[in-house]
């Protein structure tokens, strides 16, 4: 089974001008490699660069330097590090998904409508797209009552089921998951973990990012250590399978554990103007 995507050598660096033109390495030569229907977990410490990885994916961010080479559902490669504003914008709404850490919606649209919403930008009717949504509010438990209200009225937990359903509605080829049970109750946490085992049984590629061990281990076919914004080039001993502490640049397999070195505000839709070097 060949790759869904293929970075390589990925760099995002940030100028603070306000510094006097400082540059900050948000993520320096990471590399990894990702086959249909895998789910790859990165994890390291808070500011490692992880999340910079995910949106260089997604595209918020424009890569300084390296490839991510993406292979759509046509069969074409892409390489997103350098792809067309348009070309982008076409994967976003049609195959590419991501969940950031936070729900932002227009502030008074109804629950339905937010998630309805996405399918009426891949086309559909509306009342159709309306019933599609009510399937999933119900799928992600949440209270029918709140079903027509206003998801800023909603508890922490709500706006996240809110925020991952609204990206799954889509049924996206790639998703991209920032830290997707961050925060939540534990049984607010299950039905978290319950939705995404479901998404990748039904042939989802997986992205995520996690501070939360446990949940990791529980969805992830392999892990993807980054500190201080690179990948190591180094061999861990070999780990347990229920022993997922992260070596930086390493992937731990349940199965057999595979050891080896990778080869703004966010914005859904229509992506923002980036710059490869990003000025701050």
């Amino acid at each position: 089974m060949g790759n869904v995507l293929s970075v390589r050598q990925l760099s995002k660096h940030f100028i603070l001008h306000i510094l006097g033109g400082k540059v900050i390495a948000g993520c320096e030569e990471i590399g990894f490699d990702l086959k249909q229907g895998e789910f790859l977990g990165l994890t390291g410490p808070s500011g490692a660069g992880k999340s910079t990885v995910l949106k260089c994916i997604y595209r918020t961010y424009l890569p300084t330097s390296g490839q991510m080479l993406y292979t759509g559902k046509d069969g074409r490669q892409i390489d997103l590090a350098c792809a067309p504003e348009r070309e982008m914008i076409r994967l976003r709404r049609r195959e590419i998904g991501y969940v950031s850490q936070f729900l932002k919606v227009m502030p008074r649209v109804p629950a339905v409508d937010v998630l309805a919403g996405e399918l009426r930008q891949k086309g559909w009717e509306m009342e159709r797209a309306r019933q599609r949504a009510r399937e999933f509010l119900k799928i992600m438990d949440i209270n029918q009552a709140l079903w027509d209200a206003y998801p800023s009225t909603f508890s922490g937990g709500e706006q996240q089921r809110i925020n991952l359903a609204r990206t799954l509605i889509t049924e996206p080829r790639l998703l991209l998951l920032d830290e997707p049970t961050a925060s939540l109750d534990i049984v607010t946490r299950q039905i978290v973990i319950r939705v995404l085992k479901d998404s990748k049984a039904a042939g989802a590629t997986m992205i995520g990012v996690f501070h939360d061990l446990d949940v990791m281990g529980r969805l992830v076919d392999r892990v993807f250590g980054i500190e201080a914004g690179r990948s190591s080039t180094q061999c861990s001993p070999p780990q347990v399978a229920t022993d997922l502490t992260p070596v930086p640049g390493h992937y731990y397999d349940s199965a057999s554990v595979e050891c080896g070195a990778g080869a703004s505000t966010d914005r859904r839709g229509s992506g923002r103007i980036a710059s490869r070097e990003d000025t701050l």
